[in-house]
């Protein structure tokens, strides 16, 4: 991982980590805007609904499952859940991609919390341009605001160039010409908006635009999926965070000659596969990022 250690703090403890996070260049307190509150959110990421490689996941049946009931056993309810992107697993068959798009979504409506966003991965939208997935989970791209943070939603995979497009980076310009220069914003996407690995399709082919963009804003932090581990990166200011997936593990970029899932350990089961809260404190511009592994453990059947 790509850590500056400058910006946030490594906790350990109860077999899950947790992160520190400050989005500002210079130490101190953020200024204060009305209505900005503490809330608590969770990431879910790269679920593959579809995916059926028993050597890659034996339990690939109920891995989505188990994350949706460890969410709902959470003492604190999230105040919305986050996808952030590949809810299905890509096919060339639009009736099965729709039929597994149908199943995702009746598995994830099992969350206790009925406020759910959902974002686009290139398995989702790749090859129809995100028909199918907005006419079951919405819009691509969109915004939308929570207790004092604007969240902005980018589709990074409609596109099979892997771009935005020059049409989604004006309406994201246009979008934060509307909010003035301290404002908490976090970016939700599926692909790295940087250069992370292109040779693997970790990037975005425009993404240094998009950043470029949202560069004179002083509190940004990016949260995307994709690459199926965790990874922390900067750009001057802008800190992005990658999610693990719920279906298999990506090995650390480049260490291999292929992009491949990493087999299924039976001596350690679900390793790699895990989800995360975000506790956002809004008014300190700081978020403490929680990572929570899928555990091997009786299913709570939704």
């Amino acid at each position: 991982m790509s850590v500056d250690r400058r910006d946030f703090l490594k906790l350990v403890g109860m077999g899950s980590a947790v992160f520190v996070l400050g989005t500002r260049v210079l130490p101190g307190a953020a200024d204060v805007i009305p209505g900005q509150d503490d809330f608590l959110f969770v990431q879910l990421s790269d679920a593959h609904w579809g995916f059926s490689d028993p050597k890659v996941n034996p339990d690939y049946a109920a891995t989505l499952k188990k994350a949706i009931a460890a969410v709902n056993s959470m003492k604190m309810q999230p105040d919305f859940v986050v996808f952030t992107g590949d809810i299905t697993q890509t096919t060339d068959d639009p009736a099965v991609r729709r039929k597994r798009m149908a199943e995702a979504r009746d598995i994830i409506n099992g969350l206790k919390v009925k406020t759910i966003r959902f974002l686009a991965g290139e398995h989702d939208a790749g090859l129809d341009k995100g028909e199918a997935f907005q006419e079951y989970f919405g819009k691509t791209h969109y915004t939308f605001d929570h207790k004092g943070v604007h969240f902005i939603v980018i589709d990074n995979v409609s596109d099979p160039t892997s771009s935005i497009g020059d049409v989604q980076l004006q309406w994201l310009g246009d979008e934060l010409k509307k909010i003035d220069k301290d404002s908490r914003i976090v970016v939700l996407t599926h692909r790295p908006l940087f250069d992370l690995y292109p040779n693997w399709d970790w990037w975005t082919r425009d993404g240094a635009k998009a950043i470029d963009l949202l560069m004179p804003y002083k509190n940004v932090t990016v949260l995307y999926g994709h690459i199926h581990q965790e990874h922390h990166h900067m750009t001057a200011h802008i800190p992005h965070h990658a999610a693990k997936g719920l279906m298999y593990p990506l090995p650390e970029a480049g260490s291999f000659a292929k992009r491949v899932p990493i087999p299924w350990d039976p001596a350690a089961p679900y390793k790699g596969l895990g989800y995360r809260s975000i506790e956002a404190k809004a008014a300190k511009a700081e978020y403490l990022l929680t990572e929570y592994p899928i555990k091997d453990k009786k299913l709570i059947r939704l």
